[in-house]
């Protein structure tokens, strides 16, 4: 099977406190379905309180918000994310549009290069 990253930008979830419980119960309703599946290898919510930090190709380290992005061509940081591993592209897409659902927001569907990671 193949590994898919399925994520979401840092200010893609920005909705009113009193919606988050019903909007992380949906969530984990999703990835509890996904684990039932077989197909589920890892989630994880970035902390957004945490400061990020960028470290350039000669080890300089900026940190805050002081850039545009982890990358100079990026505008947006992650906010979080999932890992699948299915057989087909559309599979993935087909769990990312669940998770979209359950979390109210757009998902990013990206395939990991084949590597020692799988």
């Amino acid at each position: 099977m193949t590994e898919y990253l399925i994520s979401f930008g840092m200010n893609a979830m920005d909705f009113p406190e009193e919606v988050m419980p019903e909007i992380s119960k949906a969530a984990r309703a999703v990835i509890k379905e996904a684990m039932e599946a077989g197909v589920y290898v890892f989630t994880g919510g970035l902390d957004p309180e945490e400061e990020p930090a960028v470290v350039a190709t000669d080890g300089t380290v900026t940190e805050g918000m002081l850039t545009d992005g982890p990358y100079p061509e990026s505008k947006e940081l992650l906010g979080g994310f999932t890992v699948v591993d299915v057989p087909t592209r559309k599979e993935a897409l087909e769990w990312a549009a669940k998770i979209a659902a359950a979390c109210r927001c757009a998902q990013d569907v990206r395939v990991f290069q084949p590597g020692p990671h799988n």
